[in-house]
């Protein structure tokens, strides 16, 4: 039987180390490749086409959640499944709304990432039990809060969620136009653009509401207030 193939993406080495000796041990998974970039993600799962990406959503230069969005655009039969140190509600809800069909803990055991791998590479939905009871609880309000988070989401091309995340990780224009390859009016463009788009004036609103919708960490930018 042919193997399932799999995409690692997490900017730690040592996790990604880790995930690939515990997948390693299973006959019917294999990791074709590792990314330590959200960027690098969407790339090598165009290049390598795996079956499932695992993904974090802390991802430096391009977040989990916009490479997801951008991998399902992209590859649509991979499947993403989120493995993130996050559990809470509003987290989840953005990345089933960016096309993940399955979310884990990082305090998952061995055997419970295997058996989602196995189970989104089928087509089916996974998630970590709690995360799973929550939703469950909570169900109306996800989809209500889920729609508005995908609203807002949508209302950003690729390239301005882009810019929004390396203006929010505290780089400059000139810093931005060359990890984009491109010029440094059109970086200053796509941040007048974001600040129209979201009647926001200065970069730390920029800042607060890319840790808002959890497109950075709140640990990223900590002196922002």
């Amino acid at each position: 039987m042919k193997p399932i193939t799999v995409l690692l993406a997490d900017d730690h080495m040592i996790v990604r180390e880790g995930l690939r000796k515990l997948l390693e041990a299973e006959s019917d998974i294999e990791v074709v490749g590792e990314a330590i970039t959200g960027r690098q993600a969407v790339e090598l799962t165009r290049k390598l086409q795996p079956a499932v990406v695992v993904m974090d959503i802390a991802m430096p230069l391009l977040n989990g959640l916009e490479a997801t969005r951008q991998i399902r655009q992209a590859v649509p039969e991979a499947k993403v499944l989120i493995l993130s140190a996050h559990s809470d509600d509003a987290y989840v809800e953005k990345v089933i709304a960016f096309g993940a069909v399955g979310y884990l803990v990082k305090q998952a055991s061995a055997h419970l990432l295997s058996e989602a791998i196995r189970e989104v590479q089928k087509g089916n939905r996974f998630f970590s039990p709690s995360i799973a009871k929550s939703l469950r609880l909570h169900e109306q309000k996800s989809m209500d809060r889920k729609g508005q988070s995908k609203a807002k989401a949508v209302s950003l091309s690729a390239r301005e969620m882009e810019v929004l995340q390396l203006i929010a990780e505290g780089e400059a224009n000139k810093q931005i136009a060359a990890e984009l390859g491109i010029c440094v009016k059109t970086v200053e463009k796509h941040r007048d653009h974001l600040m129209q788009k979201l009647g926001i004036h200065d970069t730390a609103s920029l800042t607060r509401y890319a840790i808002s919708a959890g497109i950075i960490e709140n640990s990223v930018q900590s002196t922002i207030v």
